[in-house]
């Protein structure tokens, strides 16, 4: 026969139990959201690097079709839509340089955006050129720091 409800154990949660798992999770969460955004800045800005040489390779096909890297077809050469540059658009703007291209020279840089732009002065804007020369504004040591 069931017991009276007066007679049975509570069942529960103690306010203290609730304290410590909320304090738990905060600890939790202290360390893993520093972690969590240094991860997904190095994530964006390798992924930037691998766009850089893919709109590198454009570039060399427009100079090999017209030996030149300023025009195409008569008209001004434009960077492609790719899906890289679609899917980088929050975090970096995929340009040419300031008065590029020229005939025979250009010079491809991933400027930061937004959050991206905070979180990654160490290595700033980064930059790809005719001769596969890589370069970054910001405050790392080398430049192959910013480009693993």
């Amino acid at each position: 026969m069931p017991r009276p409800a007066s007679e049975r154990p509570a069942r529960g949660v103690t306010l203290m139990e609730l304290m410590i798992a909320v304090v738990i999770i905060g600890i939790l969460g202290a360390v893993a959201w520093p972690q969590y955004t240094s991860y997904s800045t190095r994530a964006n800005r390798s992924a930037v690097a691998g766009c850089l040489l893919e709109q590198a390779q454009f570039m060399e096909r427009v100079y090999a079709s017209n030996m030149r890297y300023d025009q195409n077809n008569g008209a001004a050469t434009a960077l492609p839509a790719t899906a890289c540059r679609t899917n980088l658009a929050s975090a970096y703007t995929i340009q040419f340089a300031t008065g590029q291209p020229g005939q025979r020279t250009y010079v491809i840089q991933a400027v930061p955006q937004g959050q991206q732009s905070t979180r990654d002065t160490a290595c700033g804007t980064l930059g790809l050129n005719q001769a596969g020369d890589r370069t970054k504004s910001g405050t790392a040591p080398t430049v192959a720091e910013c480009w693993r």
